[in-house]
């Protein structure tokens, strides 16, 4: 990646992992004091505006003179390709004042609003201060968005909306049924990140199966090289590896399993034969040493250094690590490695998600036009806009033709592209943050990558975690 383009975007690291850290429950969200908030929020309330007539050009009824008010979490991604949607919006509506409003504070900004029955039409929920999802949903905070979804898209109007969208992105803003309440606009693709120029110096190709994965990690070794490294004091990105490698195994139910919280659902032979597979990395002292000890900066940039070939990461790495990564590295991406030609799905099979969540709340005055305004940003000139300035796919599939990718962008469209329909989308981390991320990550997976636990004890120790939270009546329970 080239200098100028790093640094014209490294804002976006930042910002992923503010709004990482408090998807993965690092940074305590005020959400208790919003939760009570909302229950009482049916006093007051400034009433809906009246509906516009229904047309081929208006396919959800804009009232095409109503204000729209808008909302957009300030962050790495920056508020310009928002900007530019809502001009789309105010020129199809010219009577229609926008209201738009950046903000890095979302619950100190839009809880007093919550509350007095008057939020706004759009919200992009995310970053540090990120409202909780569950208790919205939950609270029945949030419109439905299969009118949005039902409507015609942008471009072809022969196609709805919801037949445009990637893989996973439907079922994500999904609670407990076919009600979509929640719109990921932005596309991560998780996998095994690595240099291409440092795998061609070792006259290596990626790995397929595991036997393939030891004997590149040997070779590496050979030449002073770690096999991997991983954000040791955050172990809850190994599973970014780990799971969609136990969904190729063993199939899309043991994963389904695992997210429903089933008893013996980690006692599958697949998960053991993965967690036994990433301990013989361990024990075959192809970790970076002194891999347990590092954040996950410290471990990206000893693998921008070359000093290990293999890291599990995001999307958002590209960004994240920009300003240590050399131009000619050839940041790559590719699916797990599997065991053996008895997986059960094929090499390719890749966890890919959304993230960038917006809603449109219950109570909106101009809902339809908050729709309408999602309408235009999952439009192709809008998507290609976002993907062009922020080095992200969006939840629109494709989009991205005409347009000049980055190495890691053009590796992750190459790597969805061969996935197919062999998306695998695990929910343990958004349904079940303080399991995923504290006992199974930290407690669990990180322990066992730091040699202190076998994979036989760290798998009686996680199923023992999942249970305990399958049978505490204090968190909501979610299935596939």
């Amino acid at each position: 990646m080239g200098s100028t383009s790093a640094h014209t975007n490294e804002g976006l690291g930042r910002r992923d992992l503010i709004k990482r850290s408090a998807a993965i429950g690092l940074i305590s969200v005020p959400t208790m004091g919003f939760l009570s908030a909302c229950a009482s929020s049916d006093s007051g309330g400034n009433g809906k505006v009246e509906k516009g007539t229904k047309s081929d050009k208006n396919p959800l009824g804009v009232n095409e003179s109503a204000p729209l008010d808008f909302v957009l979490f300030d962050g790495g991604f920056g508020q310009q390709y928002a900007k530019d949607a809502v001009k789309v919006y105010e020129t199809n509506y010219p009577k229609a004042k926008v209201k738009f409003t950046p903000t890095q504070k979302i619950t100190t900004t839009l809880q007093p609003r919550f509350n007095g029955g008057n939020p706004p039409d759009l919200i992009d929920n995310s970053g540090a201060e990120q409202m909780d999802m569950g208790v919205l949903v939950g609270q029945k905070q949030l419109a439905d968005l299969t009118p949005l979804l039902d409507a015609p898209s942008l471009d072809d109007p022969s196609k709805k909306v919801r037949d445009t969208l990637r893989p996973g992105i439907v079922e994500m803003g999904q609670f407990d049924g076919e009600q979509c309440w929640i719109l990921n606009y932005a596309y991560t693709v998780y996998g095994v990140w690595y240099s291409q120029k440092l795998l061609d110096s070792l006259d290596a190709k990626y790995p397929e199966t595991w036997d393939e994965m030891l004997a590149v990690c040997e070779k590496a070794k050979k030449k002073g090289i770690a096999g991997w490294t991983y954000a040791g004091k955050h172990p809850y990105y190994v599973p970014f590896s780990l799971y969609p490698m136990i969904g190729k195994v063993g199939g899309r139910e043991v994963l389904d399993a695992i997210d429903n919280l089933e008893p013996k659902a980690w006692e599958h032979p697949a998960v053991k034969a993965c967690f036994e597979a990433y301990y013989e990395l361990v024990q075959k002292g192809y970790i970076l040493k002194g891999t347990p000890g590092l954040d996950h900066i410290q471990s990206q940039t000893a693998w921008t250094e070359g000093k290990a070939l293999f890291i599990p990461n995001g999307s958002w790495v590209e960004n994240e690590a920009a300003k240590t990564m050399p131009a000619d590295f050839g940041l790559s991406v590719n699916a797990p490695t599997g065991i053996d030609a008895s997986d059960k799905m094929p090499f390719g099979t890749i966890w890919a998600a959304g993230g960038e969540p917006f809603i449109v709340p219950a109570k909106a005055a101009n809902a339809e036009g908050g729709m309408e305004q999602l309408r235009i940003m999952l439009s192709e000139a809008s998507s290609k806009n976002f993907t062009q300035s922020v080095k992200s796919l969006t939840a629109l599939n494709g989009g991205t033709d005409g347009i000049e990718l980055s190495p890691g962008l053009k590796s992750g469209v190459a790597a969805l592209a061969k996935a197919g329909q062999n998306v695998v989308n695990p929910r343990l981390q958004d349904w079940y943050v303080a399991l995923q991320k504290e006992k199974i990550g930290v407690a669990g997976i990180g322990e066992m990558m730091a040699g202190r636990a076998t994979p036989a004890e760290t798998i009686k120790k996680i199923q023992k975690y999942a249970d305990e939270a399958a049978k505490d009546s204090s968190i909501k329970h979610y299935k596939h």
